[in-house]
């Protein structure tokens, strides 16, 4: 399947939602039971992208949006401004396809451009797929939470994966892209 990647924008919105509404009635990757609408898949976008953090769409090159990446701040606290939660949703027809790869991979890339020196996967229903996805681009098992959610009448597991980012813990950290850009 031939696609591209770029900056995902409001115009994808629509197609983001349904994206998403299908992985929360049809998946584990989201703890949410009801789907949002497209005014809060909106807002929930732009909080992403007002503080900088990249948001990438993949699309089809009949311009159909396949999936979606974006990263966000895993904490709000101050001290862990340097780690980065990814999120990863792909149409049901784009997986298995190496969208969701070629997706992270870029997240990877832009969040350690910006900085960021740690990235981690918080992975709903310890999907197979999302942690083998995750090991292939080097993310290595921290922790698994047993029972920590309850849907599609079962119990789900939450397994954390994580991923150095440029010199990760090696060295001091320096000023994130996105201060630059807030301080100007």
């Amino acid at each position: 399947m031939t696609f591209l990647l770029r900056d995902a924008t409001a115009s994808d919105l629509p197609a983001i939602t349904q994206i998403y509404r299908d992985s929360v009635l049809t998946g584990t990757a989201s703890y949410e039971l009801d789907p949002p609408d497209e005014a809060e898949m909106r807002a929930r976008f732009e909080a992403i992208r007002s503080k900088h953090y990249p948001y990438i769409a993949a699309v089809g090159m009949d311009g159909t949006l396949l999936g979606y990446a974006y990263a966000s701040a895993f904490r709000t606290r101050p001290a862990y401004r340097w780690l980065v939660e990814d999120s990863i949703y792909l149409a049901p027809e784009a997986r298995g396809r190496g969208i969701g790869k070629a997706l992270l991979n870029e997240l990877v890339t832009r969040c350690t451009t910006a900085g960021f020196r740690q990235m981690v996967a918080v992975i709903g229903g310890a999907s197979e797929a999302s942690c083998a996805l995750h090991a292939a681009l080097g993310f290595r098992m921290v922790g698994t939470m047993t029972g920590t959610g309850f849907k599609h009448q079962r119990w789900l597991d939450t397994v954390f994966m994580q991923r150095e980012l440029g010199e990760g813990n090696t060295t001091p950290p320096g000023e994130l892209a996105a201060d630059k850009a807030m301080t100007g």
